[in-house]
């Protein structure tokens, strides 16, 4: 039986730095102060609901149709708030439209690769096995590298069809909605929308789910302005840390022009870089925020920087990296010389994350990632090289490609687990900040190659083998697929006929006369000194390749005559 063929892998790839920056801060406000500021957001949240419908109902729209919108929303909105209130409103319509269309048009993919799945086992008798590939009209093509399998039993593939009818017409609804351009959005959220029908699993009273959901409501966001005082007109922090929000026009006899805040605003973080734009004038965007749980007011100031470029790929090889293998519970990571040797001993960093908040689940990634680089700063390496990891097909079709049962659900979880966009866009981040940089490498074959060529390898070097998993191996075959160097390691010794090649025997040393002195009787005859091994019968011309026996009579002939 012929040997399945390997997959094209990708090149390695050097990940860009972020292109902008995200600060908090807490904003330490009285209680007339926070009343003022909650009914200037709530008013301004009312006004963007209104007009992110309007902007869902007009549906798809050409350039100059977009632009003909917008100046007349502006306007509208320009009698009830502001001229620069109503310039951030229509961005952030606009930019939650463009969202929702890109999460509508995610969805119909992975609606089109479970269906083709369900189609391609429901087509066939239950235990019945069927060929490679199979199409589904209107869907994209799915390559399978195993044969398609029939349900074990004609009950699960009577459920089975149940399923794809239902999948069948969710993606007739979300391909009209495509085509008319019209997503469904949930300002506040779908997941908190949905936990008020069951307020008693999340241990929520109604009043403490109202809080969350008018908190989630509110807009208070204002993009930044070059050339105004402090980068930002709308909201405004200067130099003194003083806070000043412009107020809606529907509320300027309540409350005034201008909202201020008494006590200053300080940026720990970043603070030196925050306060330079603020002096200098350019445009710092500002978010307000209220979390309920707390009580606490937040200010969130993000500016766009200028990336440095980024080293070659040729530049990072010539130094030490570290390999690191994502899981669903830890990182291991190993370390490589520029040559692809393991560094010293293979580390194992736990990130558990399962069963936690949000806010928790963040904390532990950055906990991990910055164990990550103080390894990377310990070893000396100028990179980090991760795999470029991918779960959309398994997300999409996973119940029907991961297997059923127990086993299944558990293999689902723990892909679903992995953290994996979240990873990738903290440790570039962070990595910038301590200038290392990141290479990307295509995932293909590194855990099997890994336990195969280089577990072994690193148990022998490491004072405890018992630590050194499947997965430490497939970290070193991840750092040396960055390097440029192959994974697989040949067997020890040269390869089959490397020396024979060319026809010749491989060299012999000479054997030295023996000092051991024979007993031989006196009426046996004497019998030549015995060479070890069998003359070899050359039948082909030794031109071409090396002489090494030793024995060319016409050198030694030319020797002796000279």
């Amino acid at each position: 039986m012929s040997k399945r063929a390997l997959r094209r892998i990708g090149d390695p790839v050097v990940a860009a730095g972020p292109r902008g920056v995200r600060v908090r801060t807490r904003l330490h406000l009285t209680e007339e102060e926070a009343a003022a500021l909650g009914e200037v957001g709530r008013y301004l949240g009312s006004v963007y609901r209104r007009e992110l419908t309007h902007r869902i109902a007009l549906g798809r729209m050409d350039r100059k149709q977009h632009s003909v919108w917008r100046a007349e929303r502006k306007q509208a909105v320009t009698a009830v708030a502001s001229s620069r209130w109503a310039g951030a409103i229509t961005r952030a319509v606009e930019d939650q439209y463009q969202l929702g269309m890109r999460a509508l048009d995610a969805e119909v993919t992975d609606l089109q690769a479970a269906i083709v799945v369900l189609e391609s086992r429901c087509a066939l008798r239950p235990g019945e096995v069927g060929g490679l590939d199979r199409d589904v009209a209107g869907g994209p093509r799915r390559r399978s590298r195993r044969a398609v399998r029939g349900y074990r039993s004609a009950a699960e593939r009577f459920s089975k069809t149940r399923r794809l009818a239902a999948l069948l017409g969710r993606l007739a609804a979300a391909q009209a909605a495509l085509a008319a351009g019209r997503p469904s959005i949930t300002v506040g959220g779908n997941r908190l929308w949905r936990t008020r029908q069951n307020l008693a699993a999340a241990q929520y009273s109604e009043q403490q789910w109202r809080d969350r959901w008018d908190a989630a409501r509110m807009f208070l966001t204002a993009d930044g302005e070059s050339g105004k005082t402090g980068g930002n007109e709308t909201i405004r922090v200067d130099e003194s840390g003083h806070l000043r929000i412009k107020v809606p026009a529907a509320l300027a006899i309540r409350f005034g022009t201008h909202l201020h805040i008494a006590d200053p605003v300080t940026f720990n973080h970043r603070g030196n870089e925050w306060a330079a734009r603020a002096a200098g004038r350019r445009a710092v965007r500002y978010d307000i925020s209220f979390d309920p749980a707390k009580s606490r007011w937040y200010l969130d100031a993000s500016w766009i920087t200028i990336r440095e470029p980024a080293p070659t790929l040729d530049e990072l090889r010539d130094h030490r990296v570290l390999g690191v293998d994502l899981n669903a519970d830890h990182l291991a990571a190993c370390a490589l010389d520029s040559s692809g040797n393991p560094i010293g001993e293979p580390a194992t960093i736990a990130v558990e994350t399962a069963g936690l908040r949000a806010s928790r689940r963040d904390g532990r990634v950055r906990a991990a990632i910055t164990a990550v680089l103080d390894i990377a700063d310990r070893q000396q390496c100028s990179a980090v090289v991760v795999e470029n990891l991918d779960f959309a097909d398994a997300r999409s079709s996973g119940r029907e490609t991961l297997g059923r049962g127990r086993r299944g659900k558990r293999l689902r979880r723990t892909v679903a687990g992995i953290p994996t966009r979240r990873f990738r866009d903290r440790l570039t981040a962070m990595a910038a900040r301590r200038g290392v940089a990141v290479i990307g490498v295509d995932p293909a074959y590194t855990s099997m190659w890994g336990r195969q060529h280089w577990r072994k390898p690193l148990q022998q070097q490491t004072s405890d083998p018992d630590v050194v998993t499947v997965h430490h191996g497939a970290a070193a075959a991840i750092g040396r697929r960055g390097l440029g160097q192959p994974i697989r390691r040949r067997p020890a010794g040269p390869r089959t006929q490397q020396r024979m090649r060319a026809g010749t025997p491989p060299a012999r040393p000479d054997q030295p006369p023996s000092t051991t002195r024979r007993c031989r009787s006196s009426g046996s005859p004497t019998r030549p000194p015995r060479r070890r091994g069998m003359p070899v019968h050359q039948t082909t011309p030794t031109a071409s390749g090396q002489h090494r026996s030793g024995r060319n009579t016409e050198q030694n002939s030319v020797s002796l005559s000279a």
